[in-house]
């Protein structure tokens, strides 16, 4: 049985109505289709995983079109479809079916954010890199203040001994930050991580960055100390107070920790800088 499509049931669109050049479908050769590093992620592990698994059971009734925008030197970049392609060409493919789109980079890489962010295997930081890429007001006011904190979202995982100064994967925190407390605190938090000691590798962490935040927030004195600050945060172990906020715990909650964190930082503070806020004095 078969039923006919139908639109009654829904609201007509109210924004503006722009799609572009329609695209059109055409068989191309896998030689001619690059990935764009500066917004698609690599295939990892378990992206490999996919690929072996499309490839052991290859069948162009599940092999959707994959997405490509024409790029310089005869070649086009692919929006959507790396793990499929990559599989079609194990079997021995030379050409896939691809829906061309006429996107500028910035389009591609939003249309990538757009297929792909509602998919678990993408993380929030490629799909940050994704968006900055694209020219997302929020990616490139993130990366303004990364760049003033000298902080750095990774791209992919690293083992913690691999990190460095300043480099983090916590992009949903830093973005739950900026909305919650703004810019100049969220740097500020930041700088408190990566200009003090010796830039505290491994720990620009969620539990951590909140923590600051939180205590900066409520205590504007200190936020606004400056140098000050930081001075006084130079001599703040967070590998110790970390070490205290896990001891004997197999598992504790991110918020628990942030909370455990934030007191420790509240109380260190009120020790070298004195009260930051009414609360403190009381």
């Amino acid at each position: 049985m078969f039923r006919p499509l139908g639109t009654q049931r829904f609201n007509p669109p109210t924004s503006e109505f722009s799609p572009g050049p329609a695209p059109f479908l055409e068989w191309i050769e896998t030689s001619k289709l690059m990935v764009d590093v500066t917004y698609q992620r690599e295939i990892g592990r378990r992206g490999a995983v996919n690929v072996n698994q499309i490839a052991e059971n290859f069948d162009w009734s599940k092999f959707a079109p994959v997405i490509v925008a024409p790029v310089e030197g005869g070649h086009f970049a692919i929006v959507d479809g790396q793990h499929r392609t990559t599989a079609a060409m194990l079997r021995g493919q030379e050409k896939v079916p691809c829906q061309v789109v006429q996107a500028d980079r910035a389009k591609q890489a939003a249309a990538y954010a757009a297929v792909n962010g509602n998919i678990t295997k993408t993380t929030a930081q490629q799909l940050y890199h994704a968006k900055l890429a694209a020219k997302d007001p929020n990616a490139l006011a993130l990366a303004e203040i990364c760049l003033a904190a000298e902080v750095e979202i990774l791209r992919k995982n690293l083992i913690r001994s691999e990190v460095k100064k300043g480099q983090t994967y916590a992009v949903t925190a830093l973005n739950r930050c900026l909305a919650k407390y703004g810019r100049d605190t969220l740097i500020t938090a930041l700088q408190c991580i990566t200009q003090t000691a010796d830039g505290n590798a491994g720990f620009v962490r969620s539990t951590i960055v909140e923590a600051l935040c939180e205590v900066l927030h409520e205590a504007p004195r200190w936020r606004e100390a400056g140098e000050e600050l930081l001075r006084a945060m130079d001599k703040f172990k967070f590998a110790d107070a970390w070490d205290q906020v896990a001891a004997g715990r197999d598992k504790i909650f991110p918020s628990t920790a942030s909370k455990m964190m934030a007191e420790k930082i509240q109380r260190f503070l009120s020790r070298r800088l004195g009260a930051g806020s009414i609360k403190d004095a009381a």
